[in-house]
C-alpha cells in the first residue's frame, strides 16, 4: 500500500528540521510518538471491543440453534 522507505524517511526530517529548526523538531517529534501510542491504543481497544461482539453474537447464535434443536435430535 502505502511504504516509506529508509531514504523517503531521511528526506522528510532533514526537511522537518530545516523548516522547524533543531529547537522545536524534538518537540513535535515526541508528540508525533505520543499520538500515534494514542492512536494505537485505540485501534487495540476498537478491534478486542469487536472481537468480543463477535464472540457474543457466536454464542447467542449458537444457543438459539439449540434451543430450535429437539432433544430427540440431540441425543442422537
Amino acid at each position: 500500500m502505502f511504504e516509506v522507505g529508509f531514504s523517503e524517511l531521511l528526506l522528510i526530517m532533514g526537511l522537518a528540521l530545516l523548516v522547524l529548526g533543531p529547537e522545536k523538531l524534538p518537540k513535535v517529534v515526541g508528540e508525533i510518538g505520543r499520538w500515534m501510542g494514542r492512536a494505537r491504543a485505540m485501534a487495540r481497544q476498537f478491534r478486542e471491543q469487536l472481537e468480543e461482539e463477535s464472540l457474543e453474537n457466536t454464542r447467542r447464535r449458537q444457543e438459539r440453534e439449540a434451543a430450535a434443536t429437539p432433544a430427540s435430535a440431540r441425543c442422537s
